[in-house]
C-alpha cells in the first residue's frame, strides 16, 4: 500500500510538468528550452543529494559496468519521454496532454512480459519474448482499461474545443512518450538490480542522458536564442517538483513493487491521478472552464480504476500461492 501512496503523491507533483510547460508555451517560451533546462537544472540538484547520501561511488561503479545500456535506456526513459511532452505543450492544453499521457498505464502492462532479469546476472537485462498472452497481467490490464475509459470520457467532452490539427500534434508525441517512460524505467530497474536507491538511479539517468540535453540546448540557442528569465525560473520549478520530487517518489514506488507485475502495474496506474490534479490546477491557475458533468464522471472512473488496481495488487500479494500457480501455468 505504501507504494500506491507514493505513486499518488508523485502524480500530484508530476502534474506540475503539464501545467508549467503549458504556461511557458503560452508565454512564448521555446519547447526546446523547456525540455533541456529541466534536466540541466536536475544535475546540480540531484548531484548534491547523492553527495550528501555518500552513494556516488556506488553509482559510478554501476554506470561503469554497463555504460552503453545506461546511455541508451536513460535517453529513452528521459529523452523520448520529456522532449515529446514539451513539444506537445505548444499544441494542446495541459488537461489534454495529461489525459493522453495516461496511455502509459496500458503501456506499462504491455511492456512487462518483455523485460526479464536472468537469475545468473541480475545486472544484465534481456528481452524475453514470451508467446503466451497470459504473461501480461490481465487483471491489471482490465483495471487499466477502466481508467482509460474514464479518460476517454474526459477527452471526448473537452476535445470539442480543440482543433483537430492541434489535437493530433498534441496527442501523437505524448503517445510516444507514454511508451518510452515505462520502458526506460523498467529496463534501468533491471539493469541496476536493486543495488541503487531511487535518488542514485535518477541522478545516473540524468547524467547518462546529459549529451542529449546539451545538444538540445545548443540547438535552442542557435534557433531561438537564450531563454527568458521567466522560463529559466519556471524550468527550475519543473526540475524540483517533477524532475526530482515526483521522479524520486515514483521510482521509490516502482522499486517497492519490482518483480511483481501486478503490483508494478498498480503503482504505474496511480499516475492517472495527474488527470485530476492537472484539471484542478489548470482551472485554478490558468482560468480554464470548470469540468462538465460528463468530464467529472470520467474522472470518477479514473479514481475507481486506481482503487481497483490497488485492491487487486494487495489481494494478489497476500496470496503468494496464486502468483506461483499463475507463473507455473504461464510457463508451461
Amino acid at each position: 500500500m505504501r507504494g500506491i501512496v507514493l505513486g499518488v503523491l508523485s502524480s500530484a507533483f508530476f502534474a506540475a510538468t503539464f501545467l508549467l510547460n503549458r504556461k511557458m508555451s503560452l508565454s512564448g517560451g521555446s519547447w526546446v528550452w523547456s525540455a533541456s533546462l529541466r534536466y540541466l537544472w536536475m544535475v546540480p540538484i540531484l548531484g548534491a543529494v547523492v553527495a550528501m547520501r555518500r552513494r556516488a561511488p556506488d553509482l559510478w561503479r554501476e554506470m561503469r559496468r554497463h555504460p552503453v545500456q545506461w546511455l541508451v535506456w536513460s535517453s529513452v526513459g528521459f529523452g523520448l519521454f520529456y522532449v515529446p511532452l514539451c513539444f506537445s505543450a505548444a499544441y494542446g492544453p495541459a488537461w489534454l496532454l495529461a489525459c493522453t499521457w495516461q496511455i502509459t498505464i496500458l503501456a506499462g502492462s504491455l511492456v512487462a512480459p518483455w523485460i526479464h532479469e536472468p537469475a545468473g546476472d541480475a545486472a544484465q537485462p534481456v528481452i524475453r519474448r514470451r508467446g503466451s498472452p497470459s504473461r501480461i497481467p490481465l487483471a491489471s490490464l482490465a483495471m487499466s482499461l477502466v481508467i482509460l475509459a474514464g479518460i476517454a470520457l474526459v477527452e471526448f467532452q473537452q476535445a470539442k474545443s480543440v482543433p483537430m490539427r492541434d489535437a493530433i500534434l498534441a496527442a501523437v508525441p505524448v503517445l510516444l512518450a507514454a511508451f518510452a517512460y515505462p520502458l526506460g524505467n523498467r529496463k534501468m530497474m533491471a539493469l541496476c538490480g536493486g543495488r541503487l536507491h531511487a535518488y542514485e538511479r535518477t541522478f545516473g539517468m540524468t547524467l547518462a542522458s546529459l549529451p542529449l540535453w546539451l545538444a538540445l540546448a545548443a540547438y535552442g540557442m542557435f534557433i531561438d536564442g537564450p531563454p527568458s528569465l521567466g522560463q529559466v525560473v519556471q524550468s527550475l520549478l519543473v526540475a524540483v517538483l517533477s524532475g526530482v520530487v515526483a521522479t524520486v517518489l515514483f521510482f521509490s514506488a516502482t522499486d517497492r513493487a519490482h518483480g511483481d507485475p501486478i503490483r508494478l502495474a498498480a503503482v504505474e496506474a496511480t499516475q492517472s491521478g495527474e488527470v485530476l490534479f492537472t484539471a484542478l490546477a489548470e482551472w485554478l491557475f490558468l482560468c480554464d472552464a470548470r469540468p462538465s458533468p460528463r468530464a467529472v464522471m470520467g474522472m470518477g472512473m479514473v479514481v475507481l480504476g486506481m482503487v481497483c488496481h490497488s485492491f487487486t495488487a494487495q489481494t494478489t500479494s497476500s496470496h503468494p500461492q496464486i502468483n506461483r500457480e499463475a507463473e507455473s501455468q504461464s510457463s508451461s
